[in-house]
C-alpha cells in the first residue's frame, strides 16, 4: 500500500505541474489574442480617422477653390462694371466740357461789339462739319 500512496503522491504532483503549465499556456494564449484584438482595433481606428481626415480636407479644398473662383468672378464683374461706368461718366463729362467750351466761345464772340462774331462761330462749326463729312467719305473709300 505504501507503493500505492507513493504513486498517488507522485501522480498528483505531476498532474499539478501539467495543469499549471497548461493553465499558464492558456492564459498566455488568451492574453496574446486579446492584445492582438486590441492592437487591431487601435490600428483600425487610426486608419479610419486618417481616411476621414483626408476626405474632409479634400472636400474643404474643393469648397475653398469654388469660393475663391466665385469671388474672383464677382470681383472681375465688379471691376468691369466700374470701368464701364467710369468710361460713360468720362464721356458725359467730356460732352459737358465741350458744350461749355462752345458756349464760352459763343459768349466771347458775342461780347465783341465791333463785329458780329456769332456768325463766325457758326461758320467755323459748318466748316468743321464739312471736314468731318469729308473724313468720313475718305474713311469709307479706304474700307
Amino acid at each position: 500500500m505504501s507503493d500505492l500512496i507513493l504513486e498517488q503522491r507522485t501522480a498528483s504532483q505531476y498532474d499539478k505541474k501539467t495543469r499549471r503549465k497548461k493553465g499558464n499556456r492558456t492564459f498566455l494564449l488568451f492574453a496574446a489574442v486579446w492584445v492582438i484584438i486590441i492592437c487591431s482595433g487601435i490600428l483600425g481606428a487610426k486608419w479610419y480617422t486618417d481616411r476621414i481626415q483626408q476626405n474632409l480636407s479634400a472636400d474643404l479644398e474643393k469648397q475653398t477653390a469654388a469660393q475663391i473662383s466665385s469671388m474672383q468672378q464677382a470681383y472681375e464683374a465688379r471691376m468691369l462694371q466700374l470701368e464701364t461706368d467710369y468710361t460713360a461718366d468720362l464721356g458725359e463729362l467730356k460732352a459737358k466740357v465741350d458744350a461749355l467750351n462752345e458756349l464760352l466761345t459763343f459768349t466771347k464772340d458775342n461780347a465783341d461789339s465791333k463785329t458780329d462774331n456769332s456768325n463766325k462761330l457758326y461758320t467755323q462749326l459748318n466748316e468743321v462739319k464739312k471736314q468731318l463729312d469729308e473724313l468720313k467719305k475718305s474713311l469709307d473709300v479706304l474700307k
